[in-house]
């Protein structure tokens, strides 16, 4: 097999403020958020950035970097840079999901593939839709004793559930060996009832008792960075 030289290292980062941030004074919040905006930005022409809001949504995190590197030492540096600023020091990561693209061992033999070129497959291309809904994936060891055809077979369903829901933009990355998933997956939508209505039916999917973990799962809302930043009530 040859090595997929397009492949993408992807990370989805989950930050909560420490409430001591919030009892600085006016200025120094207001400087520390200039400055954190200000590392995003520079790095945002190294890498694919989007910043997220999820205050309000869950009580574990409160913003959210999705970003998008060539490699796994862009990843440890927009770390570090955010790490060593003022806001930094005030910021927990409570979650990380840390992925690669690659080609699917299902989907080549999908209809869906022939509208794509392969190298979309390997391409996080966000469309920037208001709404992102992130989860960490396992399937269980019976699933991968199954043999090639019937789990192809119930992936094709699976699909065809997918299909009937366009405006939700699915965005599948490996973790197998990189994290503790095997895959992370984001859904992009501007309708979030349409990702509720995907979620349920997808339950009565064959393929469903072959789920291990789905969870946690994070509804983010898409803002620039002074904005989420904002969010935070400092």
């Amino acid at each position: 097999m040859t090595t997929d030289v397009t492949a993408q290292t992807v990370r989805y980062a989950f930050y909560k403020t420490d409430p001591a941030w919030r009892r600085l004074p006016e200025d120094a919040r207001a400087r520390s958020k200039r400055e954190f905006a200000s590392v995003i930005a520079e790095l945002g022409a190294q890498f694919t950035l989007r910043t997220y809001s999820l205050m309000g949504m869950r009580a574990d995190a409160e913003l959210m970097i999705w970003s998008v590197s060539a490699d796994l030492k862009g990843q440890q540096t927009l770390a570090t840079s955010l790490a060593r600023t003022e806001l930094g020091a005030y910021l927990n990561v409570t979650h990380s999901y840390l992925a690669m693209t690659r080609r699917s061992m299902y989907i080549d033999d999908h209809e869906h593939n022939r509208h794509d070129a392969s190298e979309s497959r390997t391409r996080i291309k966000p469309m920037d839709r208001p709404y992102l809904f992130v989860y960490p994936f396992v399937k269980t060891h019976d699933w991968y004793q199954l043999s090639s055809e019937e789990r192809q077979r119930m992936m094709e369903e699976h699909f065809a559930v997918g299909h009937r829901y366009p405006e939700v933009k699915i965005h599948t990355s490996y973790s197998y060996g990189l994290d503790d998933q095997e895959f992370v997956l984001g859904f992009e939508t501007s309708e979030p009832k349409r990702f509720l209505d995907l979620v349920m039916e997808l339950r009565h999917a064959e393929q469903r008792p072959y789920t291990e973990r789905d969870v946690p799962i994070f509804t983010c809302l898409l803002k620039p960075v002074e904005e989420m930043l904002d969010d935070l009530g400092g």
